[in-house]
């Protein structure tokens, strides 16, 4: 293949401001910092929002709706939504969950705001996995029923794959009618509670998913711009972002989104791959 679609979260639930003072906070900046990435040739973001007073995860619908209104009236960008808020199990150290630090949502509110809003993509978590102090919790009556609102609405999955035993859960999903044979995987590479982001794992990985499927890649942390390369080469499809990445290299921050799209375009290049435009993105994909 020789478009390479980028695929931008531009942030996530966890980073902080204390962490890099050029992260975007409120619905709207969230839409303006996915816009100046669609300039730079993404065709995908990846939106996840956080309450613009606490600067914390929210699982509100109307700050989705902010974000997504504002970019819809900006550009054609494929609008991907999380859905993974409402799976974080936090456990305390007799094994008793810690409630009050966890959040434990009904498959119908994770997906809420995409049946509201009706987005091309949204994220599909189907495996569960230690996370720091707690567990990503994603059971398999959750995820069968998320798959199953997700479907009847029309949206189409991204699987999200951590570790190799999530490719047997996908498998599954796809037997029951719940997933198509032409699903759209993320490989999720140099997580704390997953697969190292090495090249031997990106190709291990890579070759054990179903066939007939797309897919796409990125790296956490110090290995976001060679996960980049490993897609590439790979003939996948990339992402990056502040929600994996904060820095440009060690020790000197990114400042902007687009800063990191700039040299991910850089690096596709210098492969002998092109970047795919958005009408590209959605054919190789099959939204269109």
């Amino acid at each position: 293949m020789d478009k390479v679609i980028i695929t931008v979260a531009v942030i996530g639930s966890r980073p902080s401001r204390e962490q890099n003072p050029y992260l975007p906070m409120t619905p709207e900046e969230i839409a303006d910092s996915a816009y100046e990435v669609f300039n730079e040739g993404a065709s995908i973001v990846h939106i996840h929002v956080r309450d613009p007073k606490t600067q914390k995860r929210s699982m509100d619908p109307q700050l989705y709706r902010r974000v997504v209104e504002r970019l819809r009236a900006k550009c054609p960008m494929i609008i991907n939504l999380t859905t993974g808020a409402g799976g974080q199990l936090v456990v305390k150290q007799d094994n008793q969950p810690d409630l009050s630090s966890s959040l434990l949502a009904s498959p119908e509110k994770r997906v809420e705001h995409i049946l509201q809003l009706k987005p091309e993509f949204c994220s599909l978590d189907i495996g569960s996995s230690n996370n720091g102090p707690g567990v990503f919790v994603n059971a398999e009556p959750v995820i069968d029923r998320m798959a199953e609102l997700i479907k009847a609405s029309g949206v189409k999955p991204e699987v999200e794959i951590f570790d190799f035993g999530h490719i047997q859960i996908a498998d599954r999903l796809m037997k029951m009618g719940l997933l198509e044979k032409n699903a759209h995987f993320q490989l999720c590479m140099g997580t704390r509670m997953g697969v190292p982001a090495t090249p031997k794992y990106a190709v291990s990985l890579s070759e054990a998913l179903p066939p007939g499927v797309t897919w796409s890649i990125f790296g956490v942390g110090p290995a976001q711009f060679p996960m980049v390369a490993m897609g590439v080469l790979l003939n996948g499809h990339v992402r990056v972002g502040f929600e994996d990445n904060l820095y440009m290299k060690k020790g000197e921050l990114a400042k902007s989104n687009a800063e990191i799209v700039r040299r991910t375009v850089e690096i596709i290049r210098s492969l002998n791959k092109e970047v795919a435009s958005v009408d590209e993105a959605r054919k190789i994909l099959s939204l269109s």
